[in-house]
């Protein structure tokens, strides 16, 4: 098992590229499911997660292949379309596979999702939604069993809200399967998240017809067939968001590439009001911070609200303040796993519900922590550039499910983190 030990303080400078959304191109590899043929995702992350999605791949029968920046999914032909308990268990946006295999194959069985432990992610919307559409759906043994009644799939209006909001991967579902249905779909309170925009805009370059992309109602008017394509996904938001982070708590200078601020509104708008500079670029930002870190009060929304992703980062960053700052978790509310590990560092965090009460501390001191998610995971590390000593985070593979290279690209930049096996 890997560990970092990371040496701190560092004052990070340069410039750092942002690889491709894992979350957009998770769901896209799905989407590939929908058309006979060979599809090529270009910008796909080298992560654990995409590698681990794969296999998933694999196993219905389905090849893939990467080359470079480059994934070629072939779905010429779906052998087999189950999702086995043995590696679905493992990743949360798994369930993807439910919605195109069911419109694609007609029928389909998944084991019920596992991931990151951050608290209760029922997948009820995503069944609701698929039911609206006249699929069959029952549970038999942890698995979700649907099939497509004899006269196939029907467009339908239906309501994806939930008592947190919309869901991204519910909204990720039903859209696919919409893809396939006859007739209109009119998917209201849909998620409008840029990774669905995403893969809304791969969908069509594939030959759906989807409307009101980016926005929460989209409609879905049904064809009969999709083509495999070649598409390049977005960057990834949520890693830009820690990098800028990292620059705010080193106090440094970074040059963030091949990100878009148009996707990070809510982010950028924190990073300034706690006293950090972001400057858009035509392919990113420069972010910089010379004075005091500023307290904040920041919750969690859907988009375009702060992410959850990057709840636990800007706790980090927080924790260095002048002055007392909040942060509500309104998405995850049991996401704080981090919170015990940052006051093993000093932080001096209080937790409270769904809040954390962060009262702000003139620095913090290296410790050995464990990452108990992947986001969490990130937090540390920059909470480990920051601190005083020399810092030691166990369980670093939740990290790279996210981050590609993560030291790598940090240390190019002024970081001192040292992977070691145990």
């Amino acid at each position: 098992m890997d560990t970092f030990e990371i040496d701190g303080p560092v004052r990070l400078s340069g410039t750092i590229d942002v690889a491709g959304s894992k979350n957009a191109t998770l769901p896209i590899m799905a989407g590939a499911l929908l058309a006979g043929g060979q599809t090529i995702i270009e910008n796909a992350p080298n992560l654990a997660d995409i590698a681990g999605f794969e296999t998933i791949l694999q196993s219905l029968g389905v090849p893939t292949q990467r080359s470079g920046g480059n994934l070629a999914i072939d779905a010429t032909k779906i052998e087999n379309p189950v999702g086995e308990y043995d590696l679905v268990r493992k990743m949360r946006a798994s369930i993807c596979i439910l919605g195109p295999l069911l419109a694609r194959c007609g029928q389909v069985k998944v084991s019920m999702p596992g991931g990151c432990a951050i608290g209760d992610r029922p997948v009820d919307i995503h069944l609701r939604g698929l039911k609206e559409l006249g699929a069959q759906i029952h549970l038999e043994n942890g698995y979700i069993v649907a099939t497509v009644p004899p006269g196939g799939l029907r467009g339908k209006q239906i309501f994806l809200g939930g008592p947190f909001g919309s869901t991204v991967l519910g909204t990720d579902n039903v859209m696919m399967a919409a893809c396939l249905a006859k007739g209109t779909t009119v998917i209201e309170s849909a998620a409008c998240e840029p990774e669905v925009a995403d893969l809304a805009n791969f969908l069509n370059a594939m030959g759906a017809k989807i409307k009101g992309i980016g926005s929460p109602r989209l409609t879905i008017e049904g064809v009969k067939e999709l083509k495999p394509i070649r598409y390049k996904v977005i960057g990834d938001r949520i890693e830009a968001g820690t990098f800028m982070v990292a620059a705010a708590i080193t106090g440094g200078s970074l040059y963030v590439r091949h990100c878009s601020l148009n996707d990070m509104v809510a982010i950028t708008d924190r990073l300034n009001h706690i006293g950090v500079d972001v400057e858009e670029t035509p392919d990113g930002c420069f972010v910089n911070r010379s004075g005091p870190i500023r307290p904040a009060d920041i919750t969690t929304q859907p988009y375009p609200g702060f992410p959850t992703d990057l709840q636990a980062q800007f706790m980090t960053l927080l924790a260095l303040a002048n002055g007392n700052s909040v942060i509500t978790e309104k998405i995850y509310p049991d996401r704080f796993m981090h919170v015990a590990e940052l006051n093993r560092m000093g932080a001096g965090l209080r937790k409270e519900g769904p809040s954390v009460f962060i009262p702000g501390t003139d620095k913090l001191v290296a410790a050995p922590v464990m990452a108990s998610d992947l986001r969490a995971s990130a937090a540390l590390v920059l909470a480990g550039m920051a601190a005083h000593g020399k810092t030691i985070i166990n369980r670093v593979y939740h990290i790279d499910r996210g981050y590609e290279k993560i030291e790598e690209k940090l240390n190019a930049v002024g970081a001192k983190i040292y992977r070691k096996q145990i």
